[in-house]
């Protein structure tokens, strides 16, 4: 006899920043057994992250299925206009696209929307919001509506945005601060949900990124500077207490609940940094006023632009930026020879090796190849250095290409470009292990599975289920 469905009443959106399929899938599953069960009933694979694999934009990419060019940033900082003055910060703002929440809005469907990147300032919705970790400060409004902050602070007796600081080496500051953050943000959620009503639940939790960052080295063997300690269970211990949290919030949720678990990235070791400003300063691209007698971050005041081609950010990814005649203010690259000068960028950057000449599988990205449209003020070139094992150092007075030491303090991990995905829906139809999925197929995934029509302009497909 065929067997309805049981309808699905509420999705459960759990994602975990960073969190690193190696460590779920395979060395920690039989110490997660809230995941096992998951994936056993359901679906599982290694999902791909946005083109740059970082924290904004992939959230924003993935819950509205677009991607970074038509959401127009393309990282944490983005060039306002073309002038030279710096970068703004990407928040709430730069968020034109409808999120899932947003079009859940517009059918009289209620959402709780905890600590997802780039909510800040909150927008109102159908629902309730407590914002992420780019909040200035819990000072801050951050909270929608506005009276529910007390009872957030209440709840958790103190809420925690982030760790005041996962680059230190007060390992077991970040550790406590990580444990306590997590718990906090539980305790809020827990309490949401079961005192509102609620269709679609979504909770992002940033500890996975700050262990990984703070403590990869102590936790990765394959790790260049791997350094046996007692921190080399931390991880385990971590994912344990992350699986068991979620066990407590899908037991909630209740049986009628589709639940998935997702991360907007993995993670890897990082071998180095490659000192885009000192190779572009070498390379003839870049000339400064004055050579800094000490490590310091690249100023425009110290630029002389009239000499000055091309220039560099720093971060897990590299963006290099061309000064163009007619579009910079002081410009000197002819339009005529944009491509050109890319090209040979794209070349030189590729050829560039490691601190022995090895190489190392540079990836260099158009973005123009790879959006859809580019809004806002794109790069000129997106750089992953040893396709994310080195992170791109911004600084100069280094003296040197390559460098051991992070600019922005100490830091073991880069991001890697798949990240987790588990589905498990009541009465699934599928099951397994699946492949080529992509963060921006979650959005158009989480409307099918509460029965809403899916707009035409969303880019990714939704995932059997």
């Amino acid at each position: 006899m065929f067997k309805r469905r049981k309808k699905i009443k509420k999705v459960l959106v759990i994602g975990w920043d960073c969190g690193a399929p190696q460590l779920v899938f395979d060395k920690y599953l039989d110490d997660m057994p809230n995941m096992k069960k998951l994936m056993d009933n359901g679906i599982y694979g290694e999902i791909e992250s946005t083109i740059p694999a970082i924290t904004c934009p992939a959230w924003m990419s993935m819950m509205t299925s677009k991607d970074p060019g038509t959401l127009g940033f393309y990282g944490f900082r983005n060039r306002p206009d073309h002038s030279y003055d710096g970068m703004s910060i990407a928040n709430s703002t730069m968020v034109k696209e409808n999120t899932v929440w947003d079009i859940l809005s517009k059918h009289d469907k209620n959402s709780i929307i905890i600590g997802v990147p780039q909510t800040y300032p909150p927008k109102p919705l159908n629902g309730c919001m407590v914002t992420s970790f780019l909040t200035p400060s819990t000072e801050s409004e951050y909270t929608y509506p506005p009276e529910l902050k007390q009872e957030v602070e209440r709840i958790a007796d103190g809420y925690m945005l982030d760790v005041e600081n996962f680059r230190t080496d007060d390992k077991a500051q970040i550790v406590n601060e990580i444990f306590e953050m997590t718990e906090k943000r539980h305790k809020v959620a827990k309490h949401l949900m079961t005192t509102s009503d609620w269709d679609f639940f979504m909770m992002v939790e940033m500890g996975p990124d700050r262990l990984h960052h703070g403590l990869w080295r102590f936790i990765d063997e394959n790790h260049r500077d791997y350094i046996p300690t007692k921190y080399k269970d931390i991880a385990r211990e971590y994912y344990e207490y992350l699986d068991e949290i979620a066990g407590d919030l899908i037991e909630t949720a209740g049986e009628d609940t589709a639940v998935i678990v997702v991360s907007d990235h993995g993670v890897k070791p990082m071998d180095g940094g490659i000192c885009i400003n000192e190779w572009m300063i070498q390379e003839g691209y870049l000339k400064l006023k004055e050579y800094p007698d000490e490590v310091t971050r690249l100023a425009s005041e110290n630029i002389d632009w009239e000499n000055t081609r091309a220039w560099g950010e720093g971060g897990y990814y590299a963006r290099v930026f061309l000064n163009v005649k007619d579009r910079e203010p002081r410009g000197i690259v002819p339009q005529m020879d944009y491509e050109k000068i890319r090209d040979e960028l794209t070349e030189k950057l590729k050829d560039l090796g490691d601190d022995k000449g090895n190489p190392i599988g540079t990836k260099v990205f158009k973005p123009q190849d790879i959006y859809k449209v580019c809004k806002g003020i794109p790069p000129d070139l997106i750089i992953y250095f040893g396709d994310l094992s080195w992170r791109s150092v911004g600084s100069v007075g280094l003296k040197t290409i390559h460098t051991f030491e992070n600019d922005t303090g100490p830091d073991d991990a880069n991001h890697a470009q798949y990240g987790m995905f588990i589905m498990s829906v009541p009465n699934s139809k599928v099951s397994g292990k699946i492949t080529d999925i992509h963060v921006m197929d979650c959005a158009p995934t989480i409307l099918k599975l509460m029965n809403i029509s899916i707009p035409d302009d969303m880019q990714g497909k939704v995932i059997d289920f």
